[in-house]
């Protein structure tokens, strides 16, 4: 069984004294291949240096939104430039975010959409966070379809029905974190049965949202994303083997990471 785990954030610091284990775990557990996903330039910096160091990391480059009012005047320049090194294989994770707020609305908007062209001048996908916007979210990527495909993933999917359609109907992918597990979220493993089989993926975003049965453990990490995928696995009627292979075939593809 293999399995690629789309969304971990091993650069943070919890991480750092127990990185070494923490990827052996992963790779003892079948996950063979994490992007490790950046909110910042210097994050960037840090998953790109962590890509180089160990074979089973790829990296993302970008400004998340609740960080974008903290980036400084050349950061946006230094992104562009970093997503052309050679184990930068996504761009974000960007997106809205309503529910912290901590940057105006409109600043997180035009990163977000500097975060679509810069996928649809390079051909790298882009990572999307939502939380509580999902209008704003869909006139964003509503705008950038209009000039262009859509390559990316809408990332620990926890939005409504409506927008998982209308994203999937743009051409995006849909991923779901430890969320999918939780006892309170019957409405979201609904969702995640009605994705067409070739845009589903699986994540921890780790050290954040652990899944079920081991929500109190701290820091999440990638081995656990088997959790996340034994419940879909379930739920769509499948054996966890198949899906494995199914989510990292379609990782592989919108990454170009090959086979």
């Amino acid at each position: 069984m293999e399995l690629f785990d789309t969304h971990a954030h091993l650069n943070d610091e919890v991480f750092d004294s127990i990185r070494d284990e923490v990827i052996n775990r992963a790779q003892a557990a079948g996950v063979s291949t994490i992007l490790c996903v950046a909110t910042t330039v210097e994050t960037s910096r840090k998953c790109i240096s962590l890509s180089e160091q160990y074979s089973s990391l790829f990296a993302s480059v970008g400004i998340h939104p609740n960080y974008c009012h903290e980036a400084a005047g050349n950061d946006w320049d230094e992104i562009v430039a970093l997503a052309r090194e050679r184990r930068v294989v996504a761009l974000g994770e960007t997106g809205l975010d309503r529910y912290w707020n901590h940057a105006p609305i409109e600043l997180q908007r035009d990163y977000f959409d500097r975060h679509i062209r810069l996928s649809q001048s390079t051909g790298l996908p882009f990572i999307v966070h939502l939380r509580d916007c999902d209008q704003d979210v869909l006139e964003v990527l509503r705008e950038a379809c209009r000039r262009g495909p859509l390559r990316g993933v809408m990332h620990s999917f926890s939005g409504r029905a409506e927008t998982a359609a209308e994203c999937l109907e743009m051409g995006m992918y849909i991923s779901f974190a430890g969320m999918l597990t939780y006892k309170k979220s019957d409405e979201l493993r609904r969702i995640a049965g009605t994705i067409p089989q070739d845009r589903l993926l699986v994540e921890t975003d780790s050290p954040y949202l652990s899944p079920h049965p081991l929500r109190s453990q701290r820091p999440n990490e990638p081995a656990l994303v088997v959790h996340t995928a034994t419940c879909l696995a379930e739920l769509r009627g499948m054996e966890l083997a198949d899906l494995a292979q199914l989510t990292t075939r379609n990782a592989r593809r919108l990454f170009a990471h090959g086979s």
